[in-house]
């Protein structure tokens, strides 16, 4: 259903997040987000002699190569517009993720590894939609998706259990999964 209509109103900021999951030639599967910030008006900057209407405010990407049982062998990030020039500084400190691994407890470590000033807000929030979407692109592969033949509904797994409405336990879907199939 969709949200109800809104009182009269005018747009004034417009954020994009695109993620995209690819599986590499070489086994390794990259989670690649990209994220812009754009305003509709125009406002003072010093570091940029000011920004224009429809003019990136922010343009960063963030690029993860992950094993298909989800380690991070490479994080890299790139920024592309930044509101201060100092901004792109923090960027290769995207790398100090390698060696984690998606899943429970990966924003905690995350966050321990780009605290603060080591870090950029921005970059940081692609991380959890980044782990979703790892997830979302290495399901079909590990259920032997071929790009040709529909493949089964995924495993439930216990990570799953309780990790929202529709995996509660005790609720019908669960119920549903868990139940003998009918001959």
């Amino acid at each position: 259903m969709p949200l109800p209509r809104p009182h009269r109103r005018k747009l004034l900021h417009t954020r994009h997040v695109e993620l995209r999951g690819y599986e590499r030639e070489d086994g390794l599967i990259d989670i690649e987000a990209r994220l812009t910030d754009e305003k509709t008006y125009a406002f003072g900057n010093e570091d940029r002699g000011g920004i224009n209407p429809g003019d990136y405010v922010h343009d960063m990407s963030v690029r993860l190569t992950i094993t298909p049982d989800q380690e991070i062998v490479e994080a890299l990030a790139s920024m592309d517009a930044t509101p201060y020039a100092i901004c792109p500084g923090v960027a290769p400190n995207m790398a100090r993720l390698v060696g984690l691994r998606l899943g429970k407890g990966f924003l905690k470590s995350a966050m321990m590894r780009l605290p603060g000033p080591e870090g950029c807000t921005h970059l940081r929030e692609l991380l959890q939609p980044l782990a979703t979407a790892a997830f979302q692109t290495t399901v079909g592969l590990k259920t032997g998706f071929d790009n040709k033949t529909a493949i089964e509904e995924p495993a439930l797994t216990h990570s799953l259990l309780n990790s929202c409405h529709a995996y509660d336990e005790q609720g019908p879907v669960i119920a549903r999964r868990r139940a003998p199939a009918a001959e």
